[in-house]
């Protein structure tokens, strides 16, 4: 029999009661911590932990409501801890929750829905203590617990699952990293730099705003990491390699291998007799912390096309080149595609636990 099944056989008949939130715990206020010494005590915030102190406010299962901010980031936290004033803690009565119940429960209550500010989110106590919260059997509270339990255990195995998962993919990332650099880094009088200019093209895109786009297939790209809008035309097809010109993203590397319209940004096409195109791309992607610093300009800042012309490249043989692509292109498949790699396994995963956790926690309303 599997969990789910379990848990829906123990469900069968049974009764639910529904409460306030504020009848089977109660919300405190966080508070500065400033005063205290730096110790190992976690201090949370909207964002997470800010800071570690010596000194806690509560030392017993907890499940922290961000007041301010990031209304949808809740913690469940089971060790001691203290929180700022932009974040509520709560005191759970365990004698009728599992207080890890009670976080999974209340993530698909989107509390952000409870909203009221208009200016930065907030929530209050006397919103979230109305929040109605399920109790499974509740003339039973050893079986009431038992069940809740249950549910605890299974969406701890799926986020468990993610957690691995995530820990696969930046240790994959990191040793990605590392062969990169290790197959693009070249000792002196091994291979021969040329400068981009004498080997490849370099081409501007075509000014064009979202007003003057005709719908069609074709992305626009400009200056950020994917695609603006479409158009019905395109002016880039095969491998292109793109540099974002300006703004935030400037001197942005990115690949692509679709026809494209090319607008607030410059394309590199190196000869293909010299160059593997793909070999290129990680060559410049592995700069590309020297190219974002290219940029140039007191407020928005750009990156000049001419300035490639002079840009120094390895250029190993072909043979070589094409091996070094055949390898980077499997860690980047594995470490960055959404629709293979670990980054799709994760997405897949997190749908899962969330249909789970939405069907095990859709308890029957008393007005049904």
């Amino acid at each position: 029999m599997s969990k789910l099944n379990f848990v829906e056989k123990l469900l069968q008949g049974v009764e639910v009661e529904w409460k306030p939130l504020g009848e089977v715990l109660t919300i405190k206020n966080g508070k500065d911590y400033k005063n205290f010494q730096t110790g190992s005590i976690p201090v949370y915030g909207s964002g997470g932990i800010m800071a570690y102190i010596n000194t806690p406010v509560y030392d017993k299962p907890s499940v922290l409501i961000p007041r301010k901010g990031s209304l949808g980031n809740l913690y469940y936290v089971d060790v001691p801890f203290w929180t700022v004033d932009t974040v509520f803690w709560t005191v759970i009565n365990t004698t009728i929750i599992e207080p890890k119940f009670v976080y999974y429960y209340l993530q698909t209550q989107h509390l952000e829905k409870f909203n009221m500010a208009g200016g930065v989110p907030s929530l209050t106590q006397t919103i979230l203590n109305k929040v109605p919260f399920p109790i499974p059997c509740p003339d039973n509270p050893k079986k009431s617990l038992e069940i809740q339990a249950e549910i605890v255990r299974i969406l701890d195995t799926f986020t468990e699952l993610t957690a691995e998962l995530t820990a696969e993919l930046t240790a994959r990332k990191k040793q990605y990293h590392y062969y990169r650099d290790q197959l693009l880094t070249f000792e002196e009088g091994e291979v021969e730099w040329k400068l981009l200019g004498n080997i490849a093209e370099i081409l501007r895109g075509t000014a064009i705003t979202e007003k003057e786009t005709i719908p069609g297939e074709y992305q626009v790209v400009a200056n950020g990491p994917s695609y603006n809008y479409y158009h019905n035309q395109n002016n880039r097809s095969g491998e292109t390699i793109v540099i974002a010109r300006s703004g935030a993203y400037a001197g942005l590397v990115s690949y692509w291998n679709i026809p494209i319209f090319l607008t607030d940004a410059f394309s590199i096409h190196p000869e293909n007799k010299v160059l593997v195109t793909k070999f290129l791309y990680y060559v410049l992607k592995r700069d590309q912390t020297k190219i974002h610093n290219m940029g140039k300009g007191a407020g928005v800042p750009h990156v000049r096309a001419t300035e490639f012309e002079s840009y120094k490249v390895p250029v190993p043989p072909l043979s070589e080149q094409e091996r070094i692509v055949a390898i980077l292109d499997k860690f980047d498949a594995l470490t960055n595609s959404i629709t293979e790699g670990l980054p799709r396994e994760i997405e897949l995963r997190q749908k899962q636990y969330e249909y789970y956790r939405n069907r095990l926690l859709s308890f029957p309303r008393q007005e049904a």
